[in-house]
């Protein structure tokens, strides 16, 4: 089980490196194929299917503005053939936490879901 909890923690760090990078390319081969993705970015709506969740990243990623992200506490927990973690995320110093939902496609770990939104402090 080590082994495997390493492969998720490894790709949910790929995600974020993704994310800090402004890698367009490579937020997307992290995400599921799947048209049943979903996200929640802090503040907004639902987003469901494929290509409304990789616009939305395109967006945040082409954008000069947008700050980087620092992460941390990462946990991983498993039933079958999907993981689910839950970490920090620092924002601009805002204090986030966030849950990123993976599913085993083709023998490797992708996103299906991610959602973030703020806490009153850090845990």
């Amino acid at each position: 089980m080590a082994a495997v909890e390493e492969d998720v923690l490894e790709i949910n760090e790929a995600f974020y490196r993704a994310f800090n990078q402004k890698d367009v390319q490579a937020m997307d081969r992290i995400w599921s194929c799947s048209d049943e993705i979903s996200c929640i970015h802090p503040g907004w709506n639902v987003l469901r299917g494929r290509d409304a969740v990789l616009d939305s990243w395109h967006g945040i990623l082409t954008n000069a503005g947008q700050p980087r992200i620092v992460t941390g506490g990462a946990i991983a927990t498993f039933t079958g053939d999907t993981a689910v973690v839950i970490c920090r995320e620092l924002v601009s110093g805002s204090a986030l936490v966030a849950t990123n939902v993976f599913v085993r496609e083709n023998g490797e770990w992708r996103l299906l879901h991610h959602q973030s939104g703020p806490v009153a402090s850090m845990v």
